[in-house]
């Protein structure tokens, strides 16, 4: 992870994801060869819903993992360089796996609190 305050973001949302277990969860992916521009025309996008059963961090390979019927999902903790909030149960996190190479994984949690 990129810096101290990024980090401590990710903490926070795997320490308080059980709140959203039951709750309708889309994840849009998007893939991408430029850090700051997501832009339909140079990223390939991906979105997948299901219903988020369970999460946890498999210290083997460093990995956030969120689960949920028919769906298992990994986040590459070593590659995260930003994480968002862009609004209420929203969350979009960035990773770099190259010198070229970003995804970033947005996520929607269909919360009813």
């Amino acid at each position: 992870m990129n810096s101290d305050e990024t980090k401590q973001k990710v903490i926070s949302f795997f320490e308080n994801i059980e709140k959203y277990y039951g709750s309708k969860t889309e994840i849009t992916i998007g893939i991408s060869n430029v850090k700051d521009d997501f832009d339909a025309e140079l990223t390939t996008w991906n979105l997948s819903e299901f219903t988020l059963q369970r999460s946890a961090y498999r210290k083997k390979g460093n990995k956030f993992m969120m689960e949920g019927n028919g769906l298992y999902f990994e986040i590459d903790a070593n590659s995260i360089i930003d994480l968002k909030q862009p609004g209420r149960n929203k969350f979009e996190f960035i990773e770099q796996y190259s010198e070229t190479v970003f995804r970033i994984t947005k996520i929607r949690f269909h919360y009813k609190y």
